[in-house]
């Protein structure tokens, strides 16, 4: 294990409003000529990796691009719904990039770092001219203006959106953009093919190890630098809003090969969506914060009311968010919407069959502006709604409950959004650097596309401009054949297992009965520690007793779900570990021992304001604390408030 001392965010010095202007000016760059002697290696094909890929290959550079889809659209990217942030201030009503950064430090609750947080909202105006230019179909007002809508955690309206399929929309101009640089050939792609290594040789990144999902045949390639954008590990409670394909494993393995992990108990629970309407149900839908602009939060105020809602009385209604927070109301943030809503559940007042919901009303604006204004804001949301529930929310309210939606967390990286490995870049909601303990709706996307749009492709010529004349490590080299030997190994290990219970079992059985039971929207040091105790057994059980009844080595997707749910067990550990070191409530991070008299999330700034990075030992659930002190220059702390 090496010695990683000091940890340095390499913020810019000088005014916040200068820091990023300053810092472009001083950093080095590559000739344009120079920049074709240079390969980098992206690994995901989402918004960050597609737009970072995209740019590369048109700066010059050659760029290798993975993905495990068959496709780059398959990217999780593309389930996003509700808009992107910019402070544009169309609406004139008095957004700026400083509110935007203040809101999101602010909706974060002060645990984010204050350089990128600016950086993120001054480049958010660039993101919607790029992609207005290449023909994202914003919606737009009457007057032919991009319009806005409102989001969680902002009393103005800055979320461009096209109606609720924003993240596909988006995907698709980034997706175009890199199909242009595959058939200029400044990129290549290779999909279905998942990265399960990363390869370190003198402490700095040198390439990856992958894995043909058709084929089974694993492989080296090596590059100057690699950058991850995988996504995050919310699928490790085994029911998200996640695709069912996203999973830890990039940047797990890159942990492993020295990577810090970043606050990986900082996890977002989305306050609306459908409700598990069974318990064996594998996966759990969203449905878009944007609702929240017209619909109306509520439960009925006695427990035992089991009539329609739509016969229930004003009177015998608690519209909670409303009552307990009027100036933001239905539209604070997520982290208070989910905790609201679990509160009232657990005391009774659940609606649906399960009793494991709470409505979402569209009747008052339904009234206010008619059915088609309605319809022209969210159809395609009330159809799948429909669709899902068999219950048409134009007449009856949407039944909701928060799920796992978002990781905060991630591999740790600095200013330039490189990680404590030299050459190893991490981009979007792979790394933990923008959202703090809490992503304000719509910054998903928004930082996905400044990573990949506007910071990378500055900051990644700054380290590579050392290296001209270098080439790639050979991948004939020991540090590739090592690697690749110890996943042919793996491989050989599940598919020896003839155990008696399936991935699937003990993965449901980790996630359901043990994260989101003990790490979910509230956790507490008993259950904490029980949760880590649980998981080293399952880690046991997973090891010893599972059974993958497909033998092949080539195409197969049992063995594909085995290696990831073994990188989702370990991570759960750190999680659990991180979450009970943090003796507060911050965010999406709710200890029950710490919270104020009305059970708001309790902060303790002398011990916490830090980002806690975790270094990989050698052994599971033995990583050793880095800390990065967070400093609060232009943001005062303060309790977050939302009444």
């Amino acid at each position: 294990m090496s010695d990683i001392g000091y940890l340095d965010g390499k913020v810019p010095t000088g005014p916040i409003d200068e820091k990023w202007t300053s810092h472009k000016f001083n950093m080095k760059l590559v000739n344009p000529a120079n920049k074709r002697r240079y390969d980098i290696i992206v690994v995901g094909t989402g918004l960050a990796g597609a737009s970072a890929a995209a740019s590369l290959g048109e700066l010059g550079y050659n760029v290798k691009v993975f993905t495990f889809h068959d496709s780059p659209r398959r990217a999780h990217s593309i389930a996003a719904q509700g808009g992107i942030n910019a402070a544009k201030n169309y609406k004139n009503d008095g957004d700026s990039v400083y509110r935007l950064f203040y809101d999101t430090v602010k909706g974060g609750d002060f645990r984010a770092r204050e350089g990128n947080v600016y950086r993120l909202a001054e480049v958010s105006v660039d993101i919607i001219d790029q992609c207005a230019g290449q023909g994202v179909p914003f919606a737009r007002e009457y007057s032919g203006l991009l319009d806005n809508r409102s989001f969680g955690g902002a009393q103005v309206s800055r979320t461009f959106y096209a109606r609720g399929q924003t993240g596909q929309q988006l995907l698709l101009g980034a997706y175009q953009a890199l199909a242009r640089q595959i058939r200029a050939g400044s990129c290549t792609l290779y999909n279905r093919t998942e990265m399960l290594d990363l390869v370190v040789k003198d402490g700095t990144a040198r390439g990856i190890v992958v894995r043909d999902l058709l084929t089974g045949e694993v492989t080296s390639h090596s590059a100057h630098a690699v950058v991850l954008a995988t996504g995050g590990y919310g699928n490790v409670f085994y029911l998200s809003t996640n695709a069912k394909g996203s999973n830890t494993t990039a940047t797990w393995r890159a942990h492993k090969r020295g990577a810090l992990y970043a606050n990986p108990c900082y996890t977002q629970i989305h306050p609306t969506c459908i409700p598990a309407s069974d318990d064996f149900q594998s996966k759990l839908t969203l449905m878009s914060e944007s609702l929240r602009n017209d619909g109306r939060i509520w439960v009925p105020k006695n427990p035992a009311d089991t009539r329609s809602p739509d016969q229930i009385p004003e009177a015998d209604r608690d519209y909670y968010l409303e009552r307990r927070y009027p100036a933001f109301g239905n539209l604070v943030p997520r982290d208070v919407a989910s905790r609201n809503a679990k509160t009232q559940i657990d005391e009774g007042r659940g609606v649906g069959p399960m009793k494991n919901g709470v409505y979402l009303d569209f009747g008052d604006a339904i009234n206010r502006v008619g059915p088609q204004v309605i319809k022209e804001r969210y159809d395609n949301l009330f159809e799948m709604y429909e669709r899902i529930t068999d219950e048409d929310p134009y007449k009856v309210p949407m039944r909701i409950y928060p799920a796992v939606h978002y990781t905060m967390g991630g591999l740790w990286v600095d200013y330039n959004l490189m990680s404590n490995i030299p050459g190893l870049y991490v981009l979007g909601e792979a790394n933990f650097s923008d959202h703090g303990a809490n992503r304000l709706g719509a910054s998903a996307l928004m930082q996905g596309l400044a990573d990949g749009y506007f910071v990378l492709p500055y900051t990644i010529g700054d380290y590579l401009a050392g290296m001209l004349g270098e080439k790639p490590l050979d991948t004939s080299d020991p540090a590739f054949k090592q690697s690749e030997a110890e996943i042919s190994d793996q491989v050989k290990r599940l598919l020896s297992s003839r155990g008696k219970q399936t991935v699937d079992q003990l993965y449901r059985k980790m996630g359901v009965d043990v994260v989101w039971a003990k790490c979910g929207m509230a956790r507490n040091a008993a259950g904490l520690e029980q949760a880590i105790s649980d998981i080293r057994a399952i880690r046991d059980e997973f090891w010893s007793d599972i059974n993958i009844t497909d033998q092949s080595q080539t195409m197969n997707q049992s063995l594909e779900k085995a290696m990831r749910v073994s990188d989702f067990i370990d991570l759960a550990e750190l999680m659990c570990k991180d979450a009970l070191h943090r003796e507060e409530s911050c965010g999406g991070h709710f200890r029950e021992e710490y919270q104020t008299p009305d059970g708001e999330a309790l902060r303790n700034d002398d011990q916490f304001a830090y980002v806690g990075a975790w270094q990989w030992t050698g052994e599971s659930g033995q990583q050793k604390l880095h800390k990065e002190e967070l400093a609060f220059e232009n943001v005062k702390l303060a309790q977050r408030s939302y009444k």
